[in-house]
């Protein structure tokens, strides 16, 4: 792994911790750029939606100035300044979305503790949607003893919740239990439950957002996207450095 010398941009904590570790571990940086570069590393997901490089600073313009088989590594890299360099997707690598899954959840579980007057134990808590976040979140609530319905659109999701233990509730039918909930996640990037079906729930009820598109509507509603990177920095810049030596001792990137 020596013969890489590794370039970043975009200050963000995760990635200043990521570059921190990756030398630690006899990985090669430089803050200048050379045509020795072999590897670009950016934030993970690495861009705003204006298209700037998350951080700060133009990719099309940072390009110019590094060699051209420069192999990228980020989330998110779908962007049209890439023409014919190597790009290493971390958004696209199942063991790092699974184990981001796992630190959104816990990143999550902290915001809702904070604004909730109960403890979990007992407490009524819907999630919505059984993808990876969904079944950490689920997973981590079971454990602190909340009383845990899961929303699944799949049949046969369903009843394999009711075989793990959980509540389990279609996502048309899901009107039927808000009375009773204290706590709700949404993991869905779609629409799920309108500001007046939301009116249902009891006072109090926390509702926490966690997807990429707002599924759950209402003034009361807790937006927390980007969750690892902005609430567990060090977390977040360990997996990425976690996943990049993975990566190379692999012989991917």
């Amino acid at each position: 792994m020596n013969t890489h010398l590794f370039f970043t941009a975009g200050n963000t904590p995760a990635l200043q911790t990521a570059r921190s570790l990756l030398n630690n571990k006899g990985l090669r940086f430089t803050d200048h750029p050379t045509p020795e570069i072999t590897h670009l590393l950016l934030p993970v997901p690495s861009f705003q939606p204006d298209g700037s490089i998350k951080g700060g600073g133009s990719i099309a313009q940072l390009l110019r100035m590094l060699p051209e088989n420069v192999t990228i590594i980020g989330g998110n890299l779908e962007n049209t300044a890439f023409s014919g360099q190597k790009t290493v997707d971390l958004l696209r690598d199942e063991e790092y979305l699974a184990k981001n899954a796992a630190i959104t959840a816990h990143c999550a579980l902290k915001i809702a503790m904070e604004q909730l007057p109960v403890t979990l134990a007992d407490c009524d808590v819907l999630v919505i949607g059984w993808g990876r976040i969904g079944k950490c979140l689920a997973a981590l609530l079971k454990g602190l003893g909340a009383a845990v319905t899961v929303s699944a659109r799949k049949e046969s999701d369903r009843a394999m919740l009711h075989a793990l233990g959980y509540r389990a509730e279609a996502p048309n039918l899901l009107h039927r239990s808000l009375h009773r909930q204290k706590l709700i996640f949404n993991t869905v990037p779609a629409p799920v439950l309108s500001a007046e079906r939301l009116s249902r729930c009891p006072d109090g009820c926390v509702k926490i957002d966690l997807a990429s598109c707002p599924g759950l509507e209402g003034a009361d509603v807790i937006h927390a996207r980007g969750l690892p990177g902005k609430d567990a920095p060090e977390s977040s810049g360990k997996l990425i450095a976690d996943t990049v030596v993975r990566l190379l001792e692999g012989g991917k990137p």
